[in-house]
């Protein structure tokens, strides 16, 4: 039997199990093994492979990669030409797209990089189409573009977020604040900081029997699932922020436009007639969590043409240094830094200090 198959069994078991207390130790064993099955067509040992591939392997440039996911013939190819210039074959059947077309858009001073990647189909997660190859790519991008067809949005939204989900793709989701980690012997050893609503122990040993664990200290900061707990153990899980991009908004009328905005992280927008791409590009810098740090010459004015780009989580004086150049920190002495991250300006900081967006940055290096 294949994995696919042993897939659709054990999809077609838990659709036929009754979900209740008797039965949730079950579900969850067999949960966790949809979960290995699916690492298996993620990783596979075959040199058929489920990678990128032949023309799916495109460099990383700039400093966030956006991809373009969604089914055929939605717009992706007329969005990626308005806001890059970047030629992706346009036409109005499907599958016009049959690799990644890379392209480069500049906007706050930074380079992003935008992937747009063939339409992906029903099943794609279990091989149909070229699914595992675009969803192996999307998995390398700082945020995904889900571009929706404004007429028939939530339908697709709910199959596409099937699709990725189940190649361990998290969209608009924080990893589980749950601490895990084998061991030698103890056994199972189990705290929570805060009340389990949905796991108790004899769950979370059953999850873990089916991996064969059977001495570990885990520890819930967190109301988990059975879900989460899987994804934690699994290890492989990719947490990508995610915009739904509303397209073809020129064929509904204002009152369903007022409808579909509502919809949690969306944006719509019409590609062909470029409407709404300021909106658009906007929300991805505050998806990406990007800061622009800029650079202040002893005795001269801040240079604002060239931002220095970083993301935000990582944005040290220690991480701005390197980004410049590697041989700053060797004659780092202090940095002066003027901006919302300073308790007083200038502040005197060092290399640990954290920036935030639009702050200005002098070097002071050792004599």
């Amino acid at each position: 039997m294949t994995t696919v198959e042993k897939i659709k069994e054990i999809e077609a078991e838990m659709a036929r199990t009754q979900k209740n207390k008797a039965t949730s130790q079950h579900l969850g064993q067999l949960k966790a093994k949809l979960a290995k099955l699916r690492r298996e067509l993620l990783t596979p040992t075959s040199s058929g492979g489920g990678g990128p591939g032949l023309g799916f392997d495109v460099a990383k440039t700039g400093v966030g990669r956006i991809g373009f996911v969604g089914f055929p013939s939605v717009g992706k190819s007329t969005l990626m030409s308005k806001l890059t210039g970047t030629h992706s074959e346009v036409a109005a059947y499907e599958f016009t797209t049959l690799t990644t077309v890379p392209g480069v858009v500049q906007y706050n001073g930074a380079k992003l990089q935008i992937l747009d990647l063939p339409g992906i189909i029903e099943g794609a997660k279990d091989g149909k189409g070229r699914g595992r190859q675009v969803i192996a790519v999307a998995r390398t991008c700082s945020l995904i573009f889900l571009v929706l067809d404004v007429l028939k949005p939530l339908g697709d939204k709910r199959i596409i977020e099937k699709e990725l989900e189940g190649f361990g793709i998290r969209l608009n989701q924080k990893p589980p604040n749950i601490y895990f980690k084998k061991k030698e012997k103890g056994g199972i050893s189990m705290t929570n900081t805060v009340p389990l609503t949905h796991l108790d122990l004899d769950e979370v040993k059953a999850v873990l029997s089916e991996y064969k664990i059977h001495n570990a200290d885990i520890s819930f900061k967190c109301d988990a699932t059975v879900d989460e707990l899987i994804d934690v153990i699994e290890g492989n899980r990719v947490y990508v922020p995610c915009l739904y991009v509303l397209n073809k908004i020129d064929q509904i009328s204002i009152e369903e436009l007022d409808l579909v905005s509502k919809i949690p992280h969306a944006v719509p927008i019409c590609a062909h007639h470029e409407w709404n791409f300021d909106e658009l590009l906007a929300k991805a810098w505050e998806y990406l969590d990007l800061a622009r740090i800029y650079t202040k010459p002893k005795g001269q004015l801040p240079d604002y043409s060239q931002p220095v780009v970083l993301r935000r989580e990582t944005a040290s004086i220690e991480t701005f240094c390197n980004t410049i150049h590697k041989a700053i920190l060797r004659e780092f002495k202090y940095a002066l830094v003027w901006g919302s991250s300073a308790k007083h300006n200038p502040q005197k900081v060092g290399k640990e200090h954290i920036l935030a967006d639009e702050d200005v940055v002098q070097i002071i290096k050792k004599v």
